[in-house]
């Protein structure tokens, strides 16, 4: 009875009560899940409801983990939630904004290469940043790092939108610092996010270790963002 009991209630919160620093994630129908199976209501799926309530709260639930990358103060949220709808919509945006936009003497290309790069780097990378991190000693799945490293890409997404407006104008010197300057703000502001979320699931001693290919992941994606754009 004592090993059901704690079983209960490590699902129940969400995190193991042997290792209370690790965090569990779980992929949810919805925010009001748990409040359902609290109640009661063991019938509840996503079957009995209409489509488009489905969409709208699966939007709704991608809308909030992207404000939490904007504003990355509650930690937990992001993780017990994950989720890789964000992370492939930010992927395929940047991809098909930059995708053509540099410029190629052949006006036959049509930019594949650059929407496949985009593609290798995004997913490659955070898969290579997650491993890192689970060699180094992280106490989060690898689909929940794979999940923040992706939201993430959100300040470098807006980065790339405002130097893509910047861009509309004749070219200037002027305009060209600027849009590094947002560049680097986008690289930071995603640098710092990921770390907020991150951070608290790598041994103190090895931070440094895993902060560096962090940055590394996301400063490639922010050059292909000021270079894909001159």
């Amino acid at each position: 009875m004592a090993m059901n009991d704690a079983r209960l209630d490590m699902y129940d919160d969400g995190i193991s009560a042997v290792d209370p620093t690790y965090v569990q994630g779980e992929m949810t129908v919805g925010p009001n899940t748990r409040s359902q199976a609290s109640l009661g209501d063991a019938d509840f799926s996503t079957l009995d409801e209409p489509i488009r309530e489905t969409i709208l709260r699966d939007v709704r639930a991608v809308g909030k983990k992207f404000l939490h990358v904007l504003y990355p103060k509650e930690k937990k949220s992001l993780l017990k939630e994950w989720d890789l709808w964000g992370p492939l919509v930010l992927c395929t945006f940047i991809a098909m904004v930059l995708q053509g936009s540099s410029d190629t003497a052949n006006d036959s290309n049509d930019g594949g290469p650059e929407f496949a790069e985009v593609f290798v780097i995004v997913w490659i990378g955070s898969m290579v940043v997650t491993l890192n991190s689970k060699l180094l000693g992280g106490n989060i799945s690898f689909f929940q790092s794979v999940c923040v490293l992706g939201y993430c890409l959100l300040p470098t997404a807006i980065a790339l939108i405002i130097c893509r407006i910047i861009l509309l104008v004749e070219q200037t010197t002027f305009l060209f610092v600027l849009r590094f300057i947002i560049t680097v703000i986008g690289f930071a502001w995603a640098t710092y996010a990921s770390m907020a979320f991150l951070g608290d699931s790598q041994p103190p001693n090895r931070k440094a270790l895993a902060v560096y290919p962090m940055c590394f992941f996301y400063f490639i994606i922010s050059w292909l963002v000021i270079s894909h754009t001159v």
